[in-house]
């Protein structure tokens, strides 16, 4: 199968939505499809087509300059993507377009249309969702309404938790052309086994995410207060050669002196990805505190790793933790639960164990790229199959019911 994968937002591909796009072709490519991944052009060094050495092959589209560009900025230079795309496919169209993110599922509609060619779309963040959370960056104001348009007009839609199936329902998609698809992770590269960062006597709780507020870092450290003997380490952005000047540590640091605990929070700064493994495998407990939560990432590769996970019962880590199985979940913005949940993990070596080997297990058997890799073909086939029409043999792909 000639397989088209559209990702409009430029690398990045360490970012959370270019790894998902990243691991997903290098998974399909495996198992023996043809993948050309189409990036906006956003370094004028960077050859325009190029074969990875995982399979599948990127095409950077001259779409605007060649400089990184917001949302906002990129959206006026659509139009000249998809006709790069149109040129590229004239001879030889692909058998599936498929979107990630939203900017990509209007070029891959308004494409795939042209072409004849069933298009699936995989939105990752949904602006609703990221405006009712008041989350960052949720870019133009005619966000909102083109994910509707766009879920309405795919073929199918990838939706990557439960939590976004019903928002997408919600907005009047058609919940009969909606499959629950997760993201992946490698289980080779995160795994139980292989090197770990050094750690000292203390028990070790990681965190890891950006340094927004959705993430409430602030009760993670709340958290750390109940437990005299652990301490905390935190990753995430900015660089570690900016964190004295980041307003944001800032406020995290004079929170948790505020505690007590300044001497026992260790910021790390942002990390390269292939980093993360050991930084995991050293933890007793990995915690996952947002308010809001569209991939679970962070969750599926401490589990990968064998390690418990304790997070709030939010997005898609309501369906990748399996409370009292492979960690705990707690109710977001409760630092109490969050310390208790803790202490009884850290406490108890033998249900961390057992949290650890489930954690893995399921991971390998749900959430490795080669099982997402047949799902999103299945996905692809009822698009193919249904023309954009929902028929009755095919139903959405549940992700709790495994």
């Amino acid at each position: 199968m000639k397989i088209a994968m559209v990702f409009a937002h430029a690398s990045p591909f360490d970012q959370a939505r270019g790894l998902h796009v990243a691991g997903l072709s290098s998974a399909l490519s495996r198992h023996g499809h043809d993948v050309t991944v189409y990036a906006r052009r956003d370094d004028p060094d960077m050859p325009g087509r190029v074969r990875t050495g995982r399979g599948y092959e990127v095409v950077r589209v001259p779409a605007g300059p060649a400089t990184p560009l917001s949302d906002e900025d990129a959206l006026p230079h659509t139009g000249a993507f998809i006709s790069f795309l149109l040129q590229e496919w004239a001879a030889s169209p692909p058998d599936v377009v498929h979107g990630h993110g939203w900017m990509s599922g209007m070029v891959s509609v308004l494409g795939g249309r042209r072409i004849r060619v069933p298009v699936v779309q995989t939105f990752h963040s949904l602006a609703a969702v990221k405006r009712r959370h008041r989350v960052g960056d949720t870019g133009p104001e005619e966000r909102g309404r083109i994910e509707v348009l766009v879920g309405r007009e795919a073929a199918h839609v990838a939706a990557v938790s439960s939590d976004e199936m019903a928002e997408l329902v919600k907005a009047g998609v058609d919940r009969a052309r909606i499959s629950v698809v997760p993201g992946g992770v490698d289980i080779d590269t995160f795994a139980p086994e292989g090197p770990q960062a050094r750690r000292n006597e203390l028990y070790r709780v990681v965190t890891t995410a950006p340094l927004v507020r959705y993430r409430d870092i602030e009760a993670v450290i709340t958290a750390l207060s109940s437990l005299d003997d652990a301490e905390l380490m935190i990753a995430g952005r900015p660089e570690s050669g900016r964190l004295h000047d980041d307003p944001e540590i800032a406020k995290l640091r004079e929170h948790a002196e505020h505690l007590g605990v300044a001497d026992r929070v260790v910021f790390v700064g942002a990390m390269a990805h292939s980093a993360m493994p050991g930084l995991l495998r050293s933890a007793d407990a990995v915690v996952c505190a947002p308010h809001y939560e569209p991939s679970g990432a962070v969750a599926l590769e401490a589990m990968a790793c064998g390690v418990p996970v304790v997070a709030t019962a939010v997005g898609a880590l309501a369906d990748v933790v399996v409370n009292g199985v492979t960690g705990l979940l707690v109710p977001p913005g409760e630092p109490e639960s969050l310390s208790r949940a803790l202490r009884s993990l850290l406490l108890d070596d033998t249900l961390r164990n057992e949290f650890a080997v489930a954690g893995r297990d399921r991971v390998t058997a749900r959430y490795s790229w080669s099982r997402v890799a047949e799902d999103v073909l299945r996905v692809y086939a009822w698009a193919g199959a249904t023309s954009g029409k929902a028929t009755a043999a095919g139903p959405a792909i549940e992700v709790l019911t495994e």
